[in-house]
């Protein structure tokens, strides 16, 4: 289906057309007419399909079309992190690039007081949009630097990822400074009973729609090594002597465990970075500004570049330990083989992992390639068990829409005319 298939309008269009943006993926062809039409909507979709535009759209459509406050904040939108935060932002200035009555501005923490007083500069004014992490917009709300009570739109995105840091209560604190009439998106990469819980929360009747998580680009080539812990090095040195393995991401779990492989592939002459959540905002942005220019070789992170940043050009992601789902795993090798390109995956799969591997073969509906390990390093564990085939997740909808809108819309949202 075509964007000018839909009610967006033509301002919307013109940047889109602008953008060679043609056709909808399939969470923007069945999210965009939902709320358009003015309902509640819990969108539950991987990183990659497209989702920030399945919401920014329509929002922005609506927006521009008039009828909403000028002094008043009309959007707000949710982000886990500074990084999505300001890739919304980014989408934003593309998407509403004809939109001349828009404003926007981004609310994150981390950052010293120039962007501060930049940040309350755009609230006291009434920015039409704001695109913020929980903690700096509760910061916000405490000292009374914003007005929710006629916002009209409220989007939570990567909602697994907000419980996940233990937004839960900031979140919910936010909520209760919306009106009741404010239409409201929730979307989640994953659908676990606490986000069931926070959906019946949060939303009103919303229409549900499920893209069920895809399989992994197939130029992107999949490999496993089966080690113990102390081995991983080795092999990460053995990799690193055998080829020209610039841009690589090395993922792991956790933050303590990246600072140490970081600290290893210094003191093996390893041109690399460092990517947590301990890291200053400030220095967040210079680590990626320097990866992303080819200054640096190769970024040992945790999951917080899983979700939600893009960068085309990585060629091989290395996954230290093993992702705690298939999702997970999909979302990390993700970040290779991007923009038609081709990608080398490599997982180390230690003994405490296994039962954890067959799970994602499992989800894969085939076997990854095990590779032998390095000479000199000893014998790793013993891998058993073939995966088993394994289909994919249904779609659906959570329960029929009834009078779940926000807004008595008429089809086409304001009562523009069908194109």
């Amino acid at each position: 289906m075509k964007f000018e298939e839909t009610y967006l309008n033509d301002n919307v269009l013109d940047a889109l057309y602008d953008m060679h943006f043609d056709e909808m993926t399939p969470i923007q062809e069945r999210c965009i007419p939902e709320i358009l039409d003015g309902y509640d909507l819990l969108g539950v979709a991987q990183t990659g399909t497209g989702k920030t535009a399945a919401y920014l759209l329509p929002i922005l459509s609506m927006l521009d079309d008039g009828g909403y406050p000028k002094d008043a904040i009309n959007c707000v939108i949710m982000s886990p992190t500074r990084e999505l935060a300001q890739q919304i932002d980014q989408a934003m200035q593309g998407f509403g690039y004809y939109l001349d009555g828009i404003s926007s501005v981004a609310v994150y923490g981390g950052n010293d007081g120039g962007r501060y007083d930049q940040e309350l500069k755009g609230l006291r004014l009434g920015a039409d949009v704001i695109i913020a992490t929980p903690g700096r917009l509760l910061s916000h709300l405490k000292v009374g630097n914003l007005d929710l009570s006629r916002c009209s739109f409220f989007v939570l995105d990567e909602a697994d990822r907000m419980l996940d840091m233990g937004f839960s209560e900031d979140i919910l604190r936010i909520v209760k400074e919306l009106p009741e009439s404010c239409q409201r998106v929730m979307f989640s990469a994953t659908m676990p009973h606490d986000i069931r819980n926070l959906a019946v929360t949060l939303l009103h009747n919303p229409v549900e729609v499920k893209i069920a998580v895809s399989k992994p680009a197939e130029k992107i080539q999949q490999s496993a090594f089966v080690c113990y812990d102390p081995q991983k090095l080795h092999i990460i040195e053995h990799l690193f002597k055998a080829g020209d393995l610039k841009r690589v991401i090395i993922f792991s779990g956790k933050k303590e465990k990246v600072k140490e492989i970081t600290r290893q592939l210094k003191r093996m002459k390893i041109n690399c970075a460092e990517m947590h959540s301990d890291l200053e905002q400030r220095e967040r942005d210079q680590v990626m500004l320097r990866f992303k220019a080819g200054q640096t070789d190769v970024l040992v992170a945790t999951d917080i570049v899983a979700r939600g940043i893009d960068i085309d050009d990585i060629r091989i992601v290395i996954n230290y330990d093993v992702p705690h789902d298939a999702e997970d795993y999909v979302h990390r090798i993700g970040r290779t083989a991007r923009a038609d390109r081709d990608g080398v995956a490599i997982t180390f799969v230690s003994d405490n992992d296994i039962n954890r591997f067959h799970q994602i073969e499992h989800f894969l509906g085939r076997e990854v390639e095990k590779r032998a390990l390095p000479e000199g390093i000893g014998e790793g564990p013993v891998y058993t068990a073939r995966p088993k085939k394994h289909s994919n997740a249904h779609h659906g909808r959570w329960n029929s829409r009834g009078n779940g809108k926000r807004n008595n819309r008429p089809k086409g949202g304001k009562g523009r005319d069908k194109k």
